[in-house]
């Protein structure tokens, strides 16, 4: 089995520069292509409201309900973009996107600068209180030095499964004692915090450079850190394409990461992710 963490779809191609396709480059029929092409047995949707895509949630939302048994979906809940990004109410908006939507989960972006003391304030203790009630996965997308925070959280929510963006954002090029890298692996000793194993064009400042030899270094830390359990494959398609191929983000780490055994290597390609899934209140409401 191989499930996809990782992975968007919209309406409307989302950045720049502009392409010629803007209409079908990112739509998920294309996702699906690449997945039966590719072997891969379903898709955890990052659901993110930019651009001209304000409906995001409903698109993925209406994808998931037509293919159920090939897509799951985390909902873009109060993320930087958002107008609502730590509005007060951010605990009734999640309680509402969980009741309207077929989702697993929900994705939460977090701003670099951000200080970290909305989160561990009385209203986003509110927020990831509704989030462990409700058994929903959160798919989190913060830099290395807010893992402070985000280990804090996990401390206070055991029940909540946290599954961080591209390994944490670690960059191949830092300089010893990796600092950055350091506030990563620390998290690993909190047994709710995962890793999707994804990005590694962001991790090495040769983008282009496949396999990324550079990073090497970084996800063999990682996966001795946090073990294949809690490490997730993810392709970060279409964005990715940009740079390398979905094919090009799977066979960097089935080929490209020899450290990793046979039987790990299923588990983070797929069967872990299967068993969080298995747990998540994702069924179509009624």
């Amino acid at each position: 089995m191989i499930i996809d963490s990782h992975c968007h779809a919209w309406r409307l191609w989302p950045y720049q520069p502009p392409v010629p396709d803007t209409a079908s480059r990112a739509k998920v029929e294309q996702l699906l292509f690449e997945m039966d092409k590719n072997g891969v047995d379903r898709a955890l949707i990052v659901c993110a409201r930019i651009d001209d895509n304000p409906d995001n949630n409903d698109y993925i939302a209406a994808a998931v309900r037509a293919n159920p048994g090939r897509l799951s979906m985390v909902a873009d809940v109060d993320c930087l973009w958002w107008p609502t990004y730590q509005a007060p109410g951010a605990a009734g908006r999640l309680r509402d996107a969980a009741a309207a939507y077929p989702m697993a989960g929900f994705t939460h972006y977090v701003r670099g600068d951000d200080d970290g003391s909305w989160y561990l304030s009385d209203e986003g203790t509110a927020f990831f209180g509704v989030a462990q009630e409700l058994g929903l996965i959160a798919s989190m997308a913060v830099v290395p030095r807010l893992h402070w925070w985000l280990d804090t959280v996990a401390e206070r929510f055991p029940g909540i499964t946290f599954l961080v963006h591209h390994m944490g954002h670690p960059k191949a090029d830092e300089a010893p004692p990796y600092e950055n890298l350091g506030k990563i692996l620390h998290s690993a000793r909190l047994p709710n915090i995962h890793l999707k194993l994804s990005g590694f064009h962001y991790s090495s400042p040769n983008r282009f450079e496949y396999p990324y030899a550079d990073s090497t270094r970084i996800v063999q830390a990682i996966y001795n850190a946090y073990g294949p359990s809690r490490l997730h494959w993810g392709s970060d398609f279409p964005v990715v394409g940009q740079f390398l191929t979905y094919r090009h983000t799977l066979d960097a780490v089935r080929v490209h990461c020899p450290f990793i055994p046979a039987a790990d290597l299923d588990m983070i390609l797929g069967t872990g992710l299967a068993a969080l899934l298995a747990k998540a209140p994702h069924a179509p409401p009624a």
